[in-house]
């Protein structure tokens, strides 16, 4: 079994490495003050540090969906996170990783694709692309989004010295999940602070994620009464969750921009008819992003 590959960029301000298994962040270190910013995957809470969702976000109904009358099966967030991607181009501050669909990835999801993540640092951010091209003769649907980990505290204090801040005023909604962690089909109005805010408190995570609609497209993870911290901008992703391990004291928050949500509880999904499901047209491609900047 081959072993994990990890390879690296950098600039005057930014160390990022990647790890070859799901394209995923291996490092964020910041330079100007020796940090270390992405979660380091400690076993006690959650194993992971960055995943790539894709081709579906979250759970499915009985962990299933349908195509042309046909069940599939996919595991939570999709195959993603646990293929073997190909380093496909590399330069000093920027790399291109890729998967394509094979005799594997055929039995849990029809589509002929080809899928790219794409690392470069501008500065003092890191600017993360998505490709799924569609290579096949028939429409490709498919869900996407990121899953990064912030080191919480980064900048002293304690864990609820900290807060997250819309970058716009908005008035976002709480996308509800039921006891099965799925779609109830209800939301509910998230109040935020005058400054377009919310504290972090451990037990904001005790259900789980925290997935809101309706609001700005960028947010700050900060200390609270200072300027700076991790800004993370998602222009074309409607969702946007928060998680930390539930019911512990993590040490770290998740900030997990989403083109589209979970499946709805009760039935398996038609592929085609979830809520902004990513469609490509044959020999198509569509394209999305985050930008996750520092000031620290």
């Amino acid at each position: 079994m081959r072993s994990e590959m990890i390879y690296a960029i950098e600039n005057e301000f930014l160390k990022v490495e990647v790890e070859d298994t799901g394209a995923q962040l291996k490092s964020i270190f910041f330079k100007e003050t020796a940090v270390e910013v992405l979660w380091q995957g400690d076993e006690k809470y959650w194993k992971g540090r960055a995943y790539n969702l894709f081709p579906v976000v979250g759970r499915l109904f009985d962990g299933k969906y349908r195509f042309k009358d046909k069940i599939y099966e996919l595991s939570r967030h999709g195959f993603a996170r646990t293929k073997k991607f190909y380093l496909c181009e590399k330069s000093s501050c920027a790399m291109t990783f890729v998967i394509s669909a094979d005799d594997e990835t055929f039995k849990c999801y029809p589509f002929k694709f080809i899928f790219k993540v794409k690392f470069s640092l501008c500065g003092k951010s890191l600017k993360i692309d998505y490709i799924a091209e569609n290579v096949g003769e028939e429409k490709m649907y498919f869900g996407l989004g990121a899953h990064p980990g912030f080191n919480v505290p980064f900048k002293g204090g304690k864990f609820e010295d900290y807060e997250i801040v819309f970058n716009a005023p908005c008035t976002p909604k709480k996308v509800l999940f039921t006891e099965n962690y799925l779609i109830s089909d209800k939301t509910e109005n998230f109040e935020l602070q005058s400054d377009n805010s919310f504290g972090l408190a451990h037990d904001l995570f005790d259900n789980d994620a925290m997935v809101l609609k309706d609001c700005a497209r960028s947010v700050t993870l900060k200390r609270k009464g200072e300027s700076g911290g991790i800004t993370v901008e998602f222009p074309d992703m409607p969702f946007v969750g928060f998680w930390h391990a539930p019911k512990t004291d993590a040490p770290y928050v998740c900030i997990e921009p989403w083109a589209n949500l979970p499946s709805k509880d009760g039935a398996v999904e038609d592929i085609t008819e979830k809520e902004n499901i990513g469609i490509v047209q044959p020999h198509g491609k569509c394209e999305n992003q985050i930008i996750i900047s520092f000031d620290l």
